[in-house]
C-alpha cells in the first residue's frame, strides 16, 4: 500500500508526526490494513467437508495420514 500511495503523489506518516502536522485530522485519510488476513480465519465459516466450503480443516499435520486418506477426498477413491 505504501508504495502505491506514494506512486500517486501521497505520503505516509506516523501517528505523532500526523498530531504535528494537523492535530484535528482535516485533509486526512486514514487506511487500515484487511482485518480478516489473520490465518485462523482460514478456519471460520462453514464446517469443512460440507458442500460450497473453502473452510480448511484443523489439522494436527499436514503429512500424508492426516485428512488425505480414502472417504476424505473424491480424489482418494470416494468421499464420504
Amino acid at each position: 500500500a505504501r508504495a502505491s500511495i506514494l506512486k500517486a503523489g501521497g505520503e505516509c506518516l506516523t501517528f505523532d508526526k500526523l498530531a504535528m502536522r494537523s492535530p484535528l485530522g482535516k485533509g486526512t485519510v486514514l487506511l487500515r490494513g484487511p482485518v480478516k488476513a489473520r490465518q485462523a480465519e482460514r478456519h471460520f465459516g462453514r464446517a469443512p467437508g460440507v458442500p460450497h466450503s473453502t473452510t480448511a480443516p484443523r489439522v494436527r499435520a499436514k503429512g500424508r495420514k492426516f485428512e488425505k486418506a480414502r472417504g476424505k477426498r473424491s480424489s482418494r477413491g470416494y468421499k464420504a
